[in-house]
């Protein structure tokens, strides 16, 4: 028997590269012997959010080319124009989280789907994500009614889940010694090992390796990228 290998995955739902790592995550998810685990950091929520400006939309929109090169991951005019041109609100990730934890309330097996349609609406429609309206709609398009209410009138139970998941993920972070997300936390019961993002950037093959703690390290560092 096959020993199931278990992978925390550490990401933002603002972050380029972790939408750039998307591809192979959906490759990971699909397969049996991987159970993954999704813990958004908050790391541009709260604290973490700032003000959209030009300067900083210039650096987003030449980060997200090299991301586009690396992955495939397309990043489209109306991102550039509507969202990267939008100077009239932060760039925020806590609304985008708090819905994917609604997610994994009401129904936890599709909150790898919720997370895929919130960064498409972002980097290929062109939608505002840091707007719950927004957020709301899209849930209930991917028929996820409960977290859609849930999300629009947050009660406690809804806030604290969101406080423990961030928390947890970002102790995750400082045990494991990771810079930046993407980053993927991996092993089979209480042996585990931090895996860098830029893994998920290169062969599948030497990434399930690598996941399984029979592939050599390689170079590199974490990302902490718009």
């Amino acid at each position: 028997m096959i020993a199931t290998t278990h992978i925390t995955y550490l990401f933002d739902p603002l972050c380029g590269w972790c939408y750039g790592a998307s591809a192979a995550l959906e490759k990971l998810v699909a397969r049996p012997d991987f159970a993954i685990d999704l813990a958004p950091t908050g790391l541009f929520a709260g604290a973490g959010a700032r003000p959209m400006d030009d300067g900083f939309a210039a650096y987003a929109w030449s980060n997200d080319q090299r991301i586009s090169r690396l992955s495939g991951q397309p990043f489209s005019e109306a991102y550039r124009r509507d969202v990267l041109g939008d100077h009239t609100r932060l760039f925020d990730s806590g609304p985008a989280t708090l819905a994917l934890t609604a997610v994994a309330i009401t129904a936890p097996g599709q909150e790898f789907a919720a997370l895929k349609a919130i960064q498409s609406a972002r980097y290929v429609d062109g939608r505002d994500i840091t707007a719950v309206s927004v957020l709301s709609d899209m849930l209930r398009a991917l028929d996820l009614q409960n977290a859609a209410e849930r999300l629009t009138t947050p009660d406690d139970d809804l806030l604290a889940a969101y406080r423990k998941r961030t928390e947890a993920a970002r102790e995750e972070m400082h045990r494991f010694g990771a810079n930046g997300v993407p980053a993927l936390i991996a092993g089979v019961g209480e042996s585990r090992r931090l895996v860098p993002g830029n893994a998920l950037f290169g062969s599948l093959e030497v990434l399930v390796a690598r996941l399984k703690g029979v592939s050599p390290d390689l170079t590199g560092t974490d990302r902490r990228r718009a």
